[in-house]
Order: C-alpha cells, then sequence, then structure tokens
C-alpha cells in the first residue's frame, strides 16, 4: 500500500510539551508511521528549533515566540500562511486554532488538498461555561475575550475545513450549535491511552519513589489555568482535611494560577496537606499515578479529559465535576464519582467517601481499567483517524 502524506499544524511543539492534544498528534503519529508519511508544523517553543524525527513524524519549526498563547499562536498562523505553497501533501489537519487562515490561503493559491479540522474542547463552549463564575479578576476578564476571539476563529476554521473531528457527542453538540455546523460534515474519534503505559502498579512501592509514606494521597494532572477548577479543590480541601488530617493532595502540573493557589492553601493552613510537582515528565506521568489513591479532575469545563483515561487505565477511581463530556469519559457510579459543577460539598463527600472505602476503590479501579481497554485506546483512534484521512482523500 503507498503511503500518503499528511501535515499536521499545531502551536505547541507535540514532542516537548504534554497536553492532550499534543499526546494525541504524537501517540496517533507513532501508530500509523508505516501507512502515513507525518509531517508536524509546529511553534519555536521550549528552544524547539530544528527539524527533528520523533517517534514516526518529522517535527518541523515554524516561527513563534514562545511567550504568551495569543501572541504564539498568532505568529505561528502568519509563518504557516507565509509556507502554504512550499507544503505538499495530500491531507492536511489542523488542531484547535493552529491553522486559522491557512485553508483560506490554500484555495487563494488554488490548491484543494483536503483539509481536516479536528477540535478537542469548543472554545465558545468554553468561553460561555468561563462567563459562569461569579467574581473574576482582571486576569480573568483578559482571558476570557481572549477566549472570545478564539472561539471566534474556530467557527471560522470549522466552516472553511472539508471535514471536522471531534473527541465525543458533547462536543459535537456544541460545535452545531455554537458554529452552525451540519452532523453530517464531524467525525467523532474519541482520545486514548496507552494501556500498557498507564496500568496498575503496587501503590506503596512507588509512594517510597516519590518520598510518600503510608498517607492517603488524591493527584491532580492538569494545567493551572482557571478552566481546571483548582480553586474548587482547595475549598474542598478544607473539609476533608478536617476529618483526615494526613491527606496529601499531589498537584502535577504548573501554569498561572500556581502563586495564587498557594498562597490560598497557605492562609488556609493546608500548606502541609498540598505537594506542588511542577511539569511532570512523559516518563514519570505513569508511576505517579499509581502514587493516587483517588484521582481528582475539578475542570468547570471539559471536552473529555485524557487524564481521565489515564486515571482510570491505571486502575484509579476518579472523582470530577459532571460537565462537558466528562460523563462520556467516566461511568458515573463504576468507575467513578461525579458531582454538579462547583458543588464543593459534593466533591469533598466524593473524595471522602473513597478514602474511606477501600473495597470501593478497589472494584472502580478494575471496572475503570476494563472500561477505557474496551473503548479508549490509542490503537483504536489511530485506526479511526486513517479512516478519516482515507475518507478526505476519495
Amino acid at each position: 500500500m503507498t503511503k500518503f502524506r499528511l501535515a499536521v499544524l499545531n502551536t505547541q511543539p507535540p514532542h516537548l510539551y504534554f497536553g492532550g492534544v499534543e499526546r494525541r498528534i504524537m501517540e496517533t503519529a507513532k501508530r500509523l508511521q508505516t501507512r502515513v508519511d507525518i509531517a508536524v508544523y509546529c511553534g519555536t517553543k521550549a528552544g524547539f528549533k530544528a527539524s527533528v524525527a520523533v517517534e514516526g513524524a518529522t517535527l518541523i519549526p515554524c516561527s513563534s515566540t514562545d511567550v504568551i498563547f495569543p501572541l504564539d499562536n498568532w505568529c505561528f498562523n502568519r509563518s504557516l500562511i507565509k509556507t502554504a505553497s512550499c507544503i505538499g501533501v495530500d491531507v492536511f489537519e489542523a488542531h484547535a486554532v493552529s491553522g486559522y487562515g491557512f485553508v483560506r490561503k490554500l484555495r487563494h493559491l488554488g490548491i484543494k488538498k483536503p483539509f481536516i479540522h479536528t477540535i478537542h474542547g469548543v472554545l465558545a463552549d468554553e468561553y460561555e461555561q468561563a462567563k459562569l463564575n461569579g467574581h473574576q479578576t482582571l486576569r480573568d476578564r483578559v482571558a476570557n475575550n481572549f477566549m472570545r476571539q478564539l472561539a471566534g476563529l474556530e467557527k471560522q476554521m470549522a466552516q472553511d475545513a472539508d471535514l471536522i473531528v471531534t473527541i465525543g457527542d458533547y462536543s459535537l453538540g456544541k460545535i452545531q450549535q455554537h458554529y452552525g455546523i451540519d452532523s453530517d460534515k464531524v467525525r467523532i474519534v474519541p482520545n486514548g491511552v496507552d494501556t500498557e503505559r498507564f496500568k496498575p502498579a503496587d501503590t506503596d512501592t512507588v509512594k517510597r519513589q516519590f518520598g510518600l509514606g503510608a498517607e492517603p494521597c488524591v493527584l491532580f494532572v492538569g494545567s493551572l489555568i482557571p478552566r481546571k477548577g483548582l480553586p474548587f479543590l482547595v475549598e474542598a480541601a478544607k473539609e476533608v482535611a478536617a476529618k483526615q488530617a494526613d491527606i496529601k493532595f499531589l498537584i502535577a502540573g504548573d501554569g498561572p494560577l500556581r502563586g495564587s493557589l498557594e498562597e490560598t492553601i497557605k492562609s488556609a493552613g493546608l500548606a502541609a496537606n498540598f505537594l506542588f510537582l511542577g511539569r511532570v515528565g512523559d516518563d514519570v506521568l505513569p508511576l505517579l499515578y499509581n502514587c493516587a489513591d483517588v484521582f481528582v479532575l475539578p475542570s468547570i469545563q471539559e471536552g473529555q479529559g485524557i487524564v481521565l483515561l489515564e486515571a482510570q487505565a491505571s486502575g484509579r477511581p476518579v472523582v470530577a465535576f459532571d460537565v462537558g463530556g466528562v460523563n462520556e469519559a467516566v461511568c458515573r457510579g463504576e468507575t467513578g464519582l461525579l458531582v454538579g459543577r462547583g458543588d464543593v460539598g459534593g466533591l469533598a463527600g466524593a473524595l471522602l467517601k473513597l478514602l474511606g472505602d477501600s473495597a470501593l476503590r478497589v472494584r472502580m479501579g478494575l471496572n475503570g481499567r476494563r472500561f477505557v481497554s474496551e473503548n479508549y485506546t490509542w490503537d483504536l483512534c489511530a485506526q479511526r483517524m486513517f479512516d478519516v484521512y482515507r475518507e478526505v482523500r476519495c
């Protein structure tokens, strides 16, 4: 079978960042390398300056700033557009708002190669959910304004694309609602997990590797940004710590809210109950999940949540707000507990229920491992994406 050529457009260099989008790009490329020639065009961030081959894909730098996302994104897309006539491939795929304006440039040049727009969390929905928050700081208002503008660009891209891929039924509904796209133009391809990397291990042994003892641990993995809802977790932690004084909350990730979170935690007298680990390497992450008795994701908007899938593949029960596509990624009452958006008392109660019932944790962990293995693997994701690429080429 002759390999076809695919160009993937993404602001972040996916071999140096470990967000959901970046994991999807690299995991899919790794599994399709014998069938597809994949070139990933990405921004010059985190020191990425020269082309490199990584796990089945050639990563090619396009100028960006590595300062703040909106400026990075604008510079990256501007440099992409300048190279549009030089990228000779059979199919283009852009993630989120990477590559806005690119498809129109292709058409202007008379290049009629198919263009796929992969939408993870719908930005217009993220903007609407952010508006539901009560008091907003100046930083929050500025971030929401950027989100509104990016949502407009995402809508334009969705309308210009030949085909849209998204991660679940919830996102499909929001694409139809906010962007006016017919469902016939959308294909659902969920994210996945490498179940050989993310799997259960002996909790006590792994804990010792991280300098932890027998204390119960609750793990969060993600960026420290408003959408991830960490202030709700801090409020819930007050109630949890009042009933289980030795509880340890492990926070894996970094972002602009770290400083304010640490100050709030210190003021609440919870400094001894929180451990900020910063950005965790991809080689360490599978071990870290096995430190946790419970995994928590207090996001106020989430298209799916790869970390939920990774935690369940690792045999960890999960607690999350029932928002976005979370209830597609978690079987309520079987693999985890879901509570209403922003319900701090419900969040604390769910954590305490699992922390106090080891048999329930084991049962949910086994169910979660089986659920993910049957429905959410990168092998399934890669095959479905390959089918999408073949469809647009016909």
